[in-house]
């Protein structure tokens, strides 16, 4: 199958990627796809349909999630076996009225990947995206580093020295348009003869990166402490995908005696590195930040990586890779014929951003911001204490209520949908069962304003209790 013949409409309330997902799910549930088909590969699909790839990407993840398509690494995505699923089946209506009772309006979402754009600071952008294209230089527009204008790398290891206590050099860095194709990049720097342990509950796009790269994956049980190493040294691994900082998605901060554990583990043979995504490490209320695990990094096993997508804004693609000085050897000799996949334009606003003041100017405004919604939300909470414990608070943009055994996550969430407040569970990021799983959701507050989740929690409280 190289195409599927989709009427979007781009001025509907939903989504496009949802429109695309409805779309293939209805085909699979109707048999109009059968079990084993191939669907399109999403630049194809992408292609044809005229919409972005990342679009279709998230069309597919959620159909990937729910069961309804399965991919194979190196040969794609394919219609899964759906007999016996469970599904609620939609009465028959006309063609009128298909787009409302097929969407779905939240009047809150709780998504705990949202960003607030509205505190952006767009009168600094503009400034100095004019300052800088009124310079008329023509070697703005000319091919750049590789590895990202040397401005910028250094800009970066400024900051990463005074934030993050991660002492590195320029030419350590390597600046990507998201941390995705970072993470690509990498592979092919390390190559494929490796095992990588990924934390369970899991960020489940860098679990299927690794996946699609054809790499043996393997989950590794976590406690309250993060990682458990003792479960790792049980495995073939060789490579440790971690979040220490604020563990996605359950919260965790790794302290201290589990770092250096973890790079006790790693020092122990020549091949082990271990890859830190400190991915949100700006948003901390309480207690003094703790310095990243690579600031402790002796013995060059450290990989780092770092987004500007969370702090700033999703739509600007630039994160940046800090190598140790063996992968930055293979890197040179077999990566670095790769072109930079981020305008140096877009490099030298960032830079100036950062150089000027604007950058933690904008940290603190979004600390001070994000940190008064956390304590509303925890307020807003409180009629919940008999029922439910919260995890993860005081960082990041989210925090996890887990719940006795009584109530379902599915019941949690079906109840919440009634209420048109859309809610995330804990159980899709998990890898593999291990047992003892409770009922867990997500909040995520970045997207919704103070009196939105007073409003939305009040509600919340009122069906939960129940």
């Amino acid at each position: 199958m190289n195409e599927l013949t989709i009427n979007l409409r781009p001025q509907d309330h939903m989504p496009l990627y949802e429109q695309i997902y409805v779309y293939i799910k209805r085909e699979i549930q109707n048999g109009k796809i059968v079990c084993g088909e191939k669907l399109p590969s999403t630049r194809a699909l992408a292609g044809y349909l005229e919409v972005s790839r990342s679009t279709v990407e998230l069309a597919y993840e959620q159909l990937l999630s729910e069961g309804y398509i399965e991919s194979e690494p190196c040969r794609g995505y394919f219609a899964a076996q759906i007999e016996g699923m469970y599904h609620i089946g939609q009465p028959k209506q006309t063609q009128g009225d298909e787009a409302q009772v097929s969407e779905k309006r939240y009047l809150y979402d709780f998504t705990p990947n949202g960003v607030d754009l509205k505190s952006f600071p767009y009168r600094a952008w503009r400034k100095l995206s004019k300052d800088i294209l009124t310079d008329d230089r023509t070697e703005l527009f000319r091919l750049g580093d590789p590895q990202g204008e040397y401005g910028f790398r250094n800009a970066i290891c400024h900051y990463l020295y005074q934030a993050r206590g991660v002492n590195s050099s320029p030419e350590q860095v390597i600046i990507g348009a998201g941390s995705d194709y970072l993470l690509m990049l990498l592979c092919a720097v390390l190559g494929r003869e490796h095992v990588i342990a990924v934390e369970n509950p899991a960020y489940k796009q860098a679990y299927r990166l690794f996946c699609s790269q054809s790499y043996e994956v393997v989950p590794i049980e976590m406690d309250q402490y993060g990682m458990k190493v003792e479960k790792l040294r049980r495995e073939s691994a060789n490579i440790a995908y971690v979040t220490p900082s604020h563990q996605y998605p359950t919260g965790v901060i790794m302290p201290m005696k589990r770092r250096m554990e973890l790079l006790r583990w790693a020092g122990e043979k020549e091949d082990r590195y271990i890859i830190e995504d400190d991915y949100d490490s700006e948003f901390r209320y309480k207690g003094k930040p703790i310095p990243a695990l690579k600031g402790y990094d002796a013995m060059e096993k450290v990989i780092y990586l770092g987004t500007f997508s969370k702090s700033v804004a999703p739509a600007i693609r630039l994160s940046y890779m800090v190598l140790p000085g063996p992968l930055l050897e293979r890197y040179r000799k077999n990566c670095r014929f790769l072109n930079s996949t981020v305008s140096k334009v877009d490099q030298l606003i960032v830079q100036r951003f950062i150089e000027e003041g604007y950058y933690e100017r904008h940290l603190n405004k979004t600390r001070s911001l994000y940190k008064s919604r956390h304590d509303v939300l925890l307020q807003g909470l409180k009629p919940l204490s008999g029922r439910c414990r919260i995890l993860g608070e005081h960082a990041g943009v989210h925090l996890l209520l887990e719940f006795s055994g009584e109530v379902s996550e599915a019941e949690l969430i079906e109840k919440a949908e009634r209420e048109r407040i859309r809610v995330y569970g804990l159980s899709d990021y998990i890898i593999r069962e291990c047992g003892r799983e409770k009922p867990t959701v997500l909040l995520g507050y970045a997207n919704l304003t103070e009196e939105q989740i007073r409003e939305a929690c009040r509600i919340l409280c009122r069906i939960w209790k129940k």
